[in-house]
This record gives structure tokens, sequence and C-alpha cells, in this order.
């Protein structure tokens, strides 16, 4: 997930600041209520709520991930097909993002976030009980379509009711919630699908994200500085077609997909090359891989000194860099190798993702929330686009070819990298007057 944008729109704070075409601003300061922050009341169970959602939500994005060999197994399937159990979901909430986003505008942050949770944990209990391959997939698309309207919702609603200078600890809960409900949704299927099924497993993942959906119901305080919207298609196509003609934009939602492209591929495959020979490992260690996902938390947190000791595209170069190493280490036969591999790889992808997606609300200097959400929805693309290719190249050639597709996508963001950097290097020198 974007360490610190998920495409939620924000409300403007003062006058200079600019503003998304269908947000409405905020009443007065003079009239407002307080804002939220460390020491006051509501700020706890604030962000204990976010991250209650966090955690579900991710837990049940990627459930059926670390059990793709299981649930290929279960349905005689290739581990492309099983791949869609993961990409379905994924590529639904990469289309839902920027309309539940603008939905969240004129109905309100908090009932967003709660009706995407109801709705996607109510599909999460149906899911273990699937007959088949095709009834699954076709499950987990409803609850990606579903899930897409919680990151639409949720920094809008911190930007909202939080003071600026807590910000950033609060958007920091909330991303560790995501982290965390992603890794741990791994980790427990593994265990649980070795001893007792993949059914189980999905099933204990529903029940945890239903444990945390009542947390929230009962933590998240009520919205006090929202103010409905009334969001225009035509204005938010406009919105929408601008940034998409925007150069730098582009780039970076190319950045993103690629690199998506990568972890989503890797993660996806990973647990078919581990159940084979040379390794052989039992489900419940290769749902613990993902602990390596904690490596993704430090590489995150260390994009932003990264960007002030290289510069933006310096970061990006280190970050393809390192991912690219952990490809090719990850071919050897040795399974430390291997667990050095995806450790690297998961440090170069969470790197690059946080400085190009840090980066869009920069760039974008008029409705950065649909600019955000452009961002989300070609990141969930790559993850789809990745996990099912990926898959496909294993099933082709095996783990070389998911490598060899990886470095392809690696290559794609070291010629996008490549081009910005001569792109603006020409931008400064038409800056600089003609000698005389």
């Amino acid at each position: 997930m974007p360490p610190a944008d998920t495409g939620a729109s924000t409300v403007v704070v003062d006058a200079s600041a600019p503003q998304s075409p269908v947000t409405t601003t905020a009443a007065p300061a003079a009239v407002a209520p307080e804002r939220l922050e460390p020491g006051r009341p509501g700020y706890r169970r604030m962000s204990f709520a976010l991250f209650a959602a966090g955690v579900a939500a991710f837990a049940l994005l990627y459930s059926t991930q670390a059990l793709l060999p299981a649930v290929s197994a279960s349905f005689d399937a290739t581990a492309g097909q099983a791949s869609w159990t993961v990409s379905a979901a994924t590529g639904a909430l990469a289309l839902f993002v920027l309309p539940l986003s603008a939905l969240s505008e004129r109905f309100g942050r908090r009932q967003m976030m709660t009706a995407s949770l109801v709705v996607a944990v109510l599909v999460g209990l149906l899911v273990p009980f699937a007959p088949s391959m095709g009834a699954l997939i076709a499950l987990r698309a409803v609850q990606g379509a579903a899930l897409a309207g919680l990151p639409a919702s949720a920094m809008a609603y911190l930007a909202e009711e939080v003071r600026p200078k807590a910000l950033i600890a609060a958007i920091g809960l909330f991303v560790a919630g995501n982290s965390i409900g992603g890794m741990s949704g791994r980790i427990l299927t593994g265990w649980i699908a070795q001893a007792w099924g993949w059914r189980a497993a999905l099933a204990a993942v529903g029940l945890l994200a239903l444990a945390c959906a009542v947390a929230f119901h009962f933590l998240i305080p009520r919205a006090r500085h929202f103010r409905p919207g009334s969001p225009s298609p035509k204005t938010l196509a406009r919105t929408v077609a601008g940034h998409l003609s925007d150069p730098l934009l582009v780039r970076l939602y190319a950045i993103g997909a690629l690199f998506m492209t990568v972890f989503g591929a890797v993660y996806t495959v990973i647990g078919y090359r581990l159940v084979e020979e040379p390794f052989s490992l039992p489900q419940g260690v290769i749902g613990s891989i993902f602990l390596v996902y904690l490596v993704g938390t430090v590489s995150s947190a260390a994009a932003g000194r990264l960007v002030a000791r290289l510069g933006r595209r310096g970061a990006l170069y280190l970050a393809v860099s390192t991912t690219a190493a952990g490809l090719l280490l990850s071919l050897a036969d040795s399974l430390a190798a291997v667990l050095l591999g995806l450790v690297l790889i998961t440090a170069g992808f969470f790197a690059g993702h946080a400085v190009a997606s840090s980066s869009v609300s920069r760039t974008a200097t008029t409705g950065r929330a649909q600019a955000s959400a452009l961002y989300q929805s070609a990141y969930y693309l790559g993850s789809s686009a990745g996990g099912t290719l990926g898959a496909i190249a294993f099933h082709a050639g095996g783990w070389t070819a998911t490598v060899a597709l990886g470095l392809f996508a690696v290559l794609g963001v070291v010629s996008v990298t490549l081009y910005g950097t001569r792109v603006a290097r020409a931008e400064r020198r038409a800056l600089v007057p003609a000698a005389r």
C-alpha cells in the first residue's frame, strides 16, 4: 500500500492550499471543532480504529496468496488459474478506487469505510465455502471492489480530522495496519492450512477481519470536519484527463505499476517454488516467508532519507538496483540465497513505491485526490498483472521465467526514470539563458 497517500481527497486547511475540484472547503477555523492530536480525546481511539481497519482490509485482500499451491491442488488448477484468486481482488480494487473516492465526497469518509469493511467481511465469510474455482474468483473480485472504499476514504478522514503536525504519525499507524494485516494474514493462513486445510485458513482470516471491523465500528470517532461535496462527473472526468495528460504523473503511475508487477509476480509464485524440490517446504513455513515484509516497513521509512541524500531519481535507481539484485540472487537453489533475494526485492520495492507514491501528491497542484487515486489504480493493476503473468511464466518456464518477467519490469522502471532524467535536464538547460 502507498505509504502515505492512498488516493483520498484532502480538505483545504488554509486559503493558499490548492483545492480538489470536487471537494468542498472546510468551515472557517474559528468555528471548527478542535482537530485530533496526541493527548486529545479521541486521538487514540481513532488510531486504533484505523489500525484495525488496515489489518482487516489487507488480511482479506491477500488472503489466498500464501495458499495458492493448496488451492491449485484442491481444484486441479494451474498456477495461472489459481493466481486469479489474488489478481481478481487487486484488479477490482484498482477499478473501483476512483469512483468510490468520489462517492466518499458525498456520503462521508466514515460511512464509506464502514460500508467497505462490512461488505468485504461478509464476502470473506462466504469465500471458504466457494464450490469451484470460478466461484472463488468471483467472490474475491467482489471483495476487492468492496475494499476499494477503504483506501479511498481513510487518508481523507485523517487529513480532515487530525491536526497537520500529527498527521504523519496518524498515517504511519494506518500504514502499519496495512502491512501487518497483509503479513499476518499470509502467515496465519499458511499455518492453519497446514493443519486443517485452506478453507479453514480463509475462514480464520474472515473471523479476524470481522473482529477488526467490530473494533473499528465502536472506536472510530464521529467525523466533525467533513463537509459533503457534490462531485460532478464532468468535472471529475476533466480532472482525471488533466492528470493523464501530465507527463510526470504518467511516469510516476508507470513506475508504481511496474514495481508492483515485480512484487506481485514474486510473491504470487514463490509458494509454488518453495513447495517443490529442492526445498519441499511445508505450507506453514511458506506462509512464514512473508515475515520478510517487515523489511519493507523499514525501507519505506528510510525512503525520505534516501531522497534527501540522493534525490528522487537517485533513490529510484538505488531501489531498482536492489530489486534486480534480489531477483538474480533468488535464482540459486539455496534457501538462504532465496531468502536474501526476497529481502532485497522487498526492500527495493517498498523504497521505490514510497518514492513514487509520495511524488504524486507533490506533483499534482489540483485534484490531488484524483491524482493519488489514479496512482493506486495503476499500482493495483500492476499487482493484478504481475500475479497472473508471473504464474503463467512459472508454468511455462519455472522460476527462471518468473525472474525474467521481473527483470523486464525492472528494466521498464529504469527506462522511465532515465527518460525523466533526460527531460529534467533539457528543461533546466532551456531555463538557462543562451550565452552571448
